[in-house]
């Protein structure tokens, strides 16, 4: 074997690749490709905890080991930077969350006679891996996982995907079904002695005509810091608790004591409330109900959050808003804030928390900001995502 039959690093597809440009699926750095172009292990080389793991397109490194793959999560992040030719002051260690914390998960499920599938689907095809384990989802999630494919036994059509989403809110479990057929009044009985026999927060069904909410005992809530807020079905929020915490702890160490901040892309306010104690905060968001959610919050809070229902791609604020604070949190889609950069770009604005789920939208921005007058000063990558190729990260520009 020679140096260039070496594993030097996974690509950003989950791929190993050899120290001359090869792509070796499965490979982990440390691997060798031998001559018949089987990979001989090496010192990264994990045991797979899932018996899905390979069909189940919901991880693609359980074969990583966690040294490994937190250097493959810094890794992504330091790659998309250089190749946009963005130098970093630090790219920090990952953060890595845990197995079995996964707070939030769309599944797909499908009738087939009387059997009822229901998981992630496999990788790069249509078909389901039917779960029946997963060290990803929290425990209560996974709990869930054949009580519902009981469920969708009455109610879910013949050989059409069912929509399942799962999420844990503060009062339990809620429950989203899309693509159900609940007719007829046992199966109304049915969906509601499940949604109380499982002590659901909230259960919605979509039939095809808008979503349903069947069961709420009280208005569901998250909380950040100390507020809670009454979010909508299905609202945005970080994938785990874990990773919730490290991006704020970034975006607080990057603000630091600015007495006045704008989180743009505010969602349901998983910033804005959290880092509001102390300072004046305007929150802007473009969804209307997640900024409905925000703002009923903060008001029965009393905090000092101004929000506005603003779309930041088509109306992004201009540097004479800007100017106005101390700090900006920006945390937009995976597409990016391109126009809102922008404007950043061209404002006085000392210090940015960027906020990012893809480092190469986030790469691309960082350059427009280095080029209009700001330093990248760190950045913390976050893999919450555990064992996927999704990488996250959090990182402070200043002026």
């Amino acid at each position: 074997m020679t140096e260039t039959d070496l594993i030097v690093r996974i690509a950003a597809r989950g791929d190993g690749v050899t120290a001359d440009g090869r792509h070796v699926a499965g490979g982990v750095p440390g691997d060798h490709v031998a001559a018949d172009g089987t990979l001989v292990a090496g010192p990264n080389r994990a045991v797979p905890v899932c018996r899905h793991f390979g069909k189940c397109g919901g991880c693609q490194l359980q074969h990583v080991s966690e040294a490994a793959l937190a250097d493959f999560v810094r890794e992504r992040v330091a790659g998309a930077l250089a190749g946009q030719q963005v130098t970093a002051g630090d790219v920090r260690p990952a953060h890595l969350s845990p197995p079995h914390s996964r707070r939030r998960a769309v599944l797909t499920a499908i009738k087939a006679g009387k059997q009822v599938a229901i998981g992630f689907n496999a990788a790069q095809s249509n078909q389901i891996v039917d779960m029946r384990e997963c060290p990803l989802l929290a425990p209560e999630l996974f709990a869930l996982i054949a009580p519902i494919r009981n469920l969708l036994g009455l109610i879910a059509p013949q050989r059409r995907p069912v929509k399942v989403k799962l999420q844990r809110l503060d009062q339990g479990v809620e429950l989203i079904l899309e693509g159900v057929k609940a007719e007829g009044l046992d199966a109304a009985m049915a969906l509601q002695d499940f949604a109380g026999a499982h002590a659901l927060a909230r259960f919605a069904i979509d039939q095809g005509d808008g979503l349903e909410i069947l069961w709420q005992p009280e208005p569901p809530t998250v909380c950040f810091g100390d507020i809670a807020v009454e979010v909508p079905p299905f609202a945005f929020l970080q994938a785990t608790t874990a990773g919730e915490a490290a991006l704020l702890g970034a975006v607080r160490e990057a603000i630091g004591d600015a007495p006045a901040v704008a989180d743009l892309f505010a969602g349901v306010g998983t910033f804005a409330l959290s880092v509001q104690a102390g300072r004046k905060v305007y929150a802007a968001e473009g969804a209307r109900d997640a900024i409905a959610a925000l703002t009923g919050a903060a008001n029965r809070a009393r905090a000092l959050v101004a929000t506005e229902h603003r779309d930041l791609f088509r109306r992004p604020l201009v540097p004479a808003e800007l100017d106005r604070f101390g700090a900006v949190i920006l945390d937009p889609p995976r597409a990016g804030a391109e126009e809102q950069v922008k404007q950043l770009a061209a404002a006085a604005t000392p210090v940015i928390a960027y906020v990012s789920c893809n480092p190469a939208s986030f790469a691309r921005d960082a350059k427009l900001l280095v080029v209009g007058g700001y330093r990248l000063d760190w950045v913390q990558p976050v893999g919450q995502f555990r064992w996927s190729t999704h990488v996250e990260l959090a990182a402070r520009f200043s002026r």
